[in-house]
């Protein structure tokens, strides 16, 4: 009896201990589709769960708590033969605050260009050193930058090793017949958000995020005022990112997208100079929120 209650403790500790890294919920709408086996797009959906969630992604031992939660909604719009098809994916993900109950979102992201095909009951394989199909390239593709993106929020760059896989699959999928991963295609599409992140100019906003989450927002339960002002000074990078800005801008609007409503809600806080230097900032380099901006100053 020992025995095998050792070997179930031992078990129950190893999952643990090489959990996966992420925690993700996934929801595929077909209501576009009519008159179509909806029994298929069911299957779809928890292939694509287990797919992420039960691959291992890193080297790197995760416990249960440490999963990084994230989203991933596809929007089925074309059903062009019995296993192909196109529409959109919304990919979100957040970390959790210390000390505190809430999650603040690193990705909030809109890809309008995901075309696949997926044949029911048949395996979803990945090898990141070749472009296998389409569908696993682009659930990997955000994996990793889910990842690397949780990893740049708690240390200086550390999510480079990840964004550097992400880029891997862009390289290996330059002769895909689908859209999204070539330079020529559009630029604000899969190719230029790697190349943006890994791009010397946007360097600074690399660093901003380090210090906005880890000296900044994972402080704010302890030093309120000192961690808010950590905060608003690194909003100064984000103004060299963006006066550094390449023909693609892609990864700054990634960034606005998922933190222009908790910037808002930070900023109404801090003392009326601060308010004042962060919104003449942010109304320079985020055009496209100045109406949100605007009600920091306004909040008394």
């Amino acid at each position: 009896m020992k025995i095998l209650f050792s070997t179930i403790l031992l078990f129950f500790i190893g999952f643990q201990l090489f959990a996966q890294e992420l925690k993700c919920e996934v929801n595929v709408n077909s209501q576009q589709i009519q008159g179509t086996n909806k029994e298929k797009f069911q299957n779809m959906q928890k292939d694509i769960l287990e797919f992420m969630n039960n691959r291992k992604w890193t080297n790197h031992v995760y416990s249960q708590d440490e999963k990084i939660e994230c989203k991933i909604m596809i929007n089925i719009s074309t059903e062009i033969g019995a296993d192909e098809f196109k529409g959109t994916m919304q990919i979100q993900s957040s970390r959790p605050v210390f000390n505190s109950t809430y999650n603040t979102i690193l990705l909030n992201h809109l890809d309008n260009d995901i075309h696949f095909k997926y044949v029911e009951f048949q395996s979803m394989d990945f090898n990141e050193n070749t472009y296998t199909d389409n569908l696993t390239s682009l659930l990997a593709y955000y994996a990793y930058i889910i990842i690397g993106l949780d990893y740049d929020s708690f240390s200086m760059e550390g999510g480079t090793p990840f964004f550097q896989k992400a880029d891997n699959i862009v390289q290996k999928a330059q002769n895909a017949e689908q859209k999204g991963w070539k330079n020529f295609e559009d630029n604000k599409n899969r190719y230029w958000l790697i190349e943006n992140i890994l791009n010397e100019s946007y360097r600074p906003m690399r660093e901003f995020s380090y210090n906005y989450h880890r000296l900044g927002l994972d402080r704010m339960a302890d030093k309120t005022i000192e961690a808010r002002g950590t905060m608003a000074e690194s909003i100064d990078l984000l103004k060299t990112a963006y006066r550094n800005k390449t023909s693609s801008t892609i990864y700054l609007r990634v960034l606005f997208d998922a933190k222009a409503d908790e910037f808002v809600n930070i900023f109404s806080e801090s003392f009326p100079d601060e308010k004042a230097r962060v919104v003449q900032i942010l109304n320079e380099i985020d055009p496209a929120h100045i109406a949100k901006y605007n009600k920091i100053s306004k909040k008394e």
